[in-house]
């Protein structure tokens, strides 16, 4: 049996911690202790729970986390992706943005009749030498869904052995959720005016959601900016560093195409769910 747990917290390896760090973070989670500074973004942690990323866990038999066979993080907080503005350089390198490359965080793009902003551009990297060049990053991290966080922490909170428990609830990674319903709409809203405008948007992902919401590298992938509409940097962490894994460049039409690649499912296995599914509708009588 496999579910998925904590990978980072507040910033730390989880199996790396001991069971005195884990009742602490744990406190805090629960907002019974003060809050832990985010080491990726400066601050303090804004994320409810603390959590950066998850992996999936296998029970070693004895109701403990078999550590051997962890599976790969994936980020949970949009801040994981801030550590050393790897994103920013890399896109900056990406773009031919050299001398002098500044940021500005989450900058008006839309704006509501009221006059007030309806929609941001989560980061923008520019150039403003002779001319103002610039290119705008979208950072998409994964939801999860499944049993809430609450009882693990307070699991944490009183457990003693030096091997961290099995998670308590079950929960996993809503790709669809983080992609075709979240990101997908914010694409389809500001790609078209960058075209206008020359420019273009970059998405940071990490890899497992790539690989999972995207179906992964394009067979031929591009690296010519000017070929598409939107630049995916796609990362992963290793051995607790944001480190660069695959880019590409696709058109807005070929990026929602991998985003609703999901496909329905067959009408005998549809219809054995619903057969499982099948209630009786109550009556009055047993209402």
């Amino acid at each position: 049996m496999t579910t998925f747990g904590i990978a980072e917290w507040f910033g730390h390896d989880f199996l790396s911690l001991d069971p005195t760090a884990r009742q602490r973070l744990a406190r805090v989670a629960l907002g019974s202790d003060r809050s832990e500074p985010c080491p990726y973004r400066g601050g303090t942690c804004s994320k409810a729970g603390g959590v950066c990323s998850i992996r999936e866990y296998d029970d070693d038999g004895t109701g403990r986390i078999d550590t051997a066979t962890a599976g790969p993080m994936v980020i949970t907080c949009p801040n994981r992706f801030e550590q050393d503005q790897m994103l920013v350089h890399w896109l900056a390198e990406i773009t031919g943005l050299t001398e002098g490359v500044k940021m500005a965080r989450e900058v008006p793009f839309m704006i509501a009749r009221s006059g007030k902003p309806a929609g941001k551009i989560d980061l923008v990297v520019a150039t403003d030498n002779q001319e103002l060049r610039w290119f705008g990053l979208e950072v998409q991290a994964v939801y999860f869904s499944g049993d809430a966080m609450a009882p693990e922490f307070r699991h944490l909170q009183t457990d003693e052995e030096t091997t961290p428990p099995y998670p308590q609830g079950r929960r996993h990674p809503d790709w669809r959720s983080s992609t075709a319903k979240r990101l997908m709409p914010q694409l389809q809203a500001k790609v078209p005016t960058l075209r206008r405008w020359a420019s273009r948007i970059a998405v940071a992902v990490d890899a497992v959601l790539f690989e999972e919401a995207m179906g992964g590298p394009s067979t031929n992938p591009s690296h010519d900016v000017d070929s598409g509409d939107v630049i995916w940097l796609v990362s992963e962490l290793r051995d607790g560093e944001l480190r660069r894994r695959h880019w590409e460049v696709l058109t807005l039409e070929e990026s929602c195409d991998r985003l609703l690649a999901a496909h329905p499912i067959g009408r005998v296995d549809f219809e054995t769910h619903l057969r499982s599914m099948l209630r009786a509708i109550p009556t009055g009588d047993d209402a």
